[in-house]
């Protein structure tokens, strides 16, 4: 890290602006310490004001001199979706990548146990959230010269299990939404290939340290920290859009 708390490890982010969808919480703050580390300017939104607010502070004090702000969007909305992209392009001239950390988990016993209420939610939080971001900033991250859509999915997507049935479905449809994205930045870039590109990270689960300190004998086998995936987050833009465009990129072992 160099004197002024910005990392000098990945150039392609440096400049950057970055928006984060589902910031406030623990993958949210660990990803926009390491976007702002990576001398991204960071614009975060969250349902969650005050948790908003605590995260986008944390990031500033951290790496003092990153330019870290905070919107609360309702991003149900696909009109305040578009007002959120827009205002970010306008106010900072570019937007070169939105991360998608919106979350939200319900699952049952069994399958037949399975309550249609827990899709209502899910398709909400993890589907429409999804199609409202990718619509809203697919036009600006068409205009980078480094645009990146980074979706968090789940290897429960293509491997589901009994109980989680309406979580594995809402993360099933997510990817492919990703990936029609994908499609799209690959025909907008022709012969040359992408110029942007829309990418799946997928994690087993995730952990951080307040889950450890829970449950100091858990093993947590094949969870990803919420730090190295926000490494990893980061290190999208480290690869071509042609390389990470319409990509799953697994942090967990394949099933």
């Amino acid at each position: 890290m160099n004197g002024n708390g910005k990392g000098d490890g990945n150039g392609a982010l440096e400049g950057a602006v970055v928006a984060v969808a589902g910031a406030a919480g623990p993958a949210g703050r660990a990803t926009l310490l390491r976007l702002a580390e990576a001398g991204a300017t960071v614009v975060a939104s969250d349902a969650n004001a005050a948790r908003l607010a605590e995260a986008v502070d944390a990031a500033r004090y951290a790496h003092g001199g990153a330019t870290v702000t905070g919107d609360t969007v309702d991003l149900l909305d696909l009109g305040a979706a578009r007002e959120w992209a827009d205002k970010t392009e306008k106010e900072f001239g570019r937007i070169d990548g939105l991360v998608h950390l919106v979350g939200g988990w319900r699952g049952s016993k069994t399958f037949a146990d399975t309550d249609l209420a827990d899709w209502t939610l899910l398709e909400k939080l993890l589907i429409r959230t999804v199609q409202s971001t990718s619509l809203a900033f697919q036009d600006g991250l068409q205009r980078s010269d480094r645009g990146r859509y980074v979706l968090i999915s789940a290897a429960g997507a293509s491997n589901p299990t009994a109980g989680n049935a309406a979580y594995a479905a809402s993360k099933a449809a997510a990817e492919a939404w990703t990936l029609a994205l994908a499609d799209a930045f690959r025909k907008a870039g022709g012969d040359e290939g992408p110029r942007s590109a829309a990418a799946i990270l997928v994690v087993k689960a995730l952990v951080h340290d307040a889950m450890r300190a829970e449950r100091p004998n858990a093993k947590f086998a094949g969870f990803t920290d919420v730090k190295e995936l926000a490494d990893a987050i980061a290190g999208v833009w480290d690869q071509p859009a042609p390389e990470v465009n319409g990509k799953r990129l697994w942090l967990t072992p394949q099933p």
